[in-house]
């Protein structure tokens, strides 16, 4: 059954493309800690951004739609293996809940470097979302296949029906505080902040509301059993479907009727024009972001299969293996390295230490500084995946499979 390392039966194509992403996420905090304009400008914003800005922050967006996606296929492959359903469902609850915990500590940590939770309570980012979604899907699992299936993709074609609905959310001292009514929506749809429990508790930032997400997990799930069919068979279909998909995207976007909150539009030049049609929007992840990201990354699967061994994909595959640990150091690398070299050159770092602070004007660096370091970063923690994965492979000890 597919590409399999020979220690713990994992697909290498997999593995691959969820190191790629991973390391591509580095660059993404890397930038967002370090870049002098990145905390000033929206990269994504075409009144005020450069080509290279919006690139460095586009070719981000791959990152938390194939971890997402990969998670889903990750269960499915559980019970593949031999997992009874009854068995994955304890595990994707139990790990659920633990990432969500992972989320308001190790993770808030690392982004913030600050433990004042009077004030700030935490963001709920990708790691909660994969934590309620694995949840979820721990009670999906149970439906028939086509239905669980059925469920992912109207979530995901559907759900931009609901961007006209808005709620307040908090905006600060004097403004309203949001009910239970709109907490709620903030937690499924409309990224937001909301207060704990009223004043004075802490707030709390919604980045990644769940309805789309917990389809994109369930479409995974789904996506696994491909994993099933003779290698060449399978690899047609995912070129197939990823084209597909992508084909959808640029269908969908020319009519500029559906699927997106933002239309493209003629801008100043015909680079800026195209990178109009390619800005689609992340928070929620809209119907067009997923066609757009998904598409490549389903066909990559296919064309990973076929990469011959060298340096770069061994690196690539042991940052796959140790997702949830990669993605707690990289915070803390990412940040403290930002840090590091603030105080080097002798400019302000409190502002790091502060949850919601930007840098002062003229703070930061160059973006080849934030490659630099991106690469930099990701040269520090591969001896650390390294060692992990090596701990993994050699021992079977349940907590394991928590990280």
């Amino acid at each position: 059954m597919g590409e399999l390392t020979h220690k713990r039966n994992r697909i290498e194509s997999i593995d691959l493309l969820r190191g790629l992403v991973m390391a591509i996420m580095l660059l993404d905090h890397t930038r967002l800690y370090l870049h002098s304009d990145s905390q000033h400008i929206n990269p994504t914003d075409l009144s005020e951004t450069n080509a290279v800005l919006f690139l460095t922050r586009w070719i981000t967006h791959m990152v938390a739609p194939v971890f997402i996606l990969l998670a889903g296929s990750g269960a499915y492959l559980q019970i593949a293996r031999g997992k009874s359903k009854d068995e994955l469902s304890r595990f994707l609850m139990t790990r659920g809940l633990w990432l969500i915990f992972l989320e308001f500590t190790i993770v808030r940590l690392g982004i913030n470097f600050n433990l004042d939770y009077g004030t700030f309570l935490g963001s709920m980012q990708v790691i909660w979302v994969i934590g309620l979604s694995m949840i979820i899907l721990g009670l999906l699992i149970y439906l028939p296949f086509a239905v669980t299936a059925g469920i992912g993709i109207i979530l995901i074609i559907g759900h931009n029906l609901l961007d006209g609905i808005h709620v307040a959310s908090w905006k600060g001292p004097g403004s309203p505080v949001p009910g239970p009514v709109e907490v709620l929506w903030l937690v499924l749809h409309q990224p937001g902040e909301f207060l704990l429990c009223g004043m004075p508790c802490p707030r709390v930032y919604v980045l990644y509301p769940l309805i789309p997400w917990v389809g994109v997990m369930a479409v995974g799930f789904t996506l696994g059993a491909i994993y099933k069919l003779h290698p060449g068979q399978r690899q047609r279909l995912l070129i197939s479907l990823g084209a597909a998909l992508t084909a959808f995207f640029f269908i969908i976007r020319g009519m500029n009727l559906y699927g997106d909150p933002h239309p493209w539009e003629p801008q100043k030049s015909a680079l800026f024009t195209i990178l109009s049609f390619l800005n689609v929007t992340k928070y929620p992840p809209s119907l067009l972001f997923l066609l757009l990201t998904l598409g490549p990354a389903i066909a990559a699967l296919a064309w990973f299969e076929k990469i011959k061994q060298g340096q770069l994909k061994r690196v690539l595959i042991t940052f796959g293996q140790v997702p949830i640990f990669f993605y707690l150091l990289q915070f803390y690398v990412a940040h403290g390295l930002a840090i590091l070299m603030g105080w080097l050159a002798g400019q302000p770092i409190a502002y790091q230490y502060t949850p919601g602070a930007r840098a002062p004007q003229g703070v930061g660096f160059g973006l080849w500084v934030v490659y630099l370091f991106w690469i930099c970063g990701l040269i520090v923690l591969y001896p650390l995946c390294h060692w992990f994965a090596g701990i993994k492979d050699k021992h079977r000890t349940w907590w394991l499979s928590y990280l």
